[in-house]
């Protein structure tokens, strides 16, 4: 028969199990750059862009350039999240904004890396968490050239 001392060791390693299991199961999720409302963190935009770097091989001024178009679409975005309204028409806008980003950066690449930069993107889950292949949703548009 169990003692009340010895229950509560039980029980204690069983409540530090769960405190484990839920801090591991929330890795994943934090790795993901999932920071306010869908944003990913610097770190996670700074990994990114360095991985397009060696993938689609970029010289140093296209990254420079690259984090600039980066910013100012991280502007327009939390503008219009700060506006607020209704997630359903607020999408297309912000689409319309990351297409024109993805534009703007496929102009800064020689016609050798632009292939590259579409097998790089067509690999990357939507920024932000958004609905794509494998959520319900469909995948947004390719940028136009």
């Amino acid at each position: 028969m169990m003692t009340m001392n010895g229950f509560c060791k039980v029980a204690m390693r069983l409540g530090a199990l769960a405190v484990c299991g839920a801090a591991l199961s929330t890795m994943p999720l934090l790795a993901q750059g999932g920071g306010p409302r869908g944003m990913m963190s610097p770190e996670a935009q700074q990994a990114r862009l360095d991985d397009m770097t060696k993938k689609v091989d970029l010289t140093d001024d296209q990254v420079t350039k690259i984090k600039a178009i980066n910013a100012d679409q991280m502007k327009q975005m939390m503008t219009l999240r700060e506006a607020g309204g209704d997630p359903q028409e607020m999408r297309p806008k912000m689409m319309a904004i990351r297409t024109e980003a993805q534009s703007k950066i496929k102009a800064l690449l020689t016609d050798e890396q632009k292939p590259k930069y579409d097998v790089f993107m067509a690999s990357q889950r939507p920024m932000g968490g958004g609905r794509g292949p494998g959520d319900g949703g469909a995948p947004p548009p390719p940028p136009q050239n």
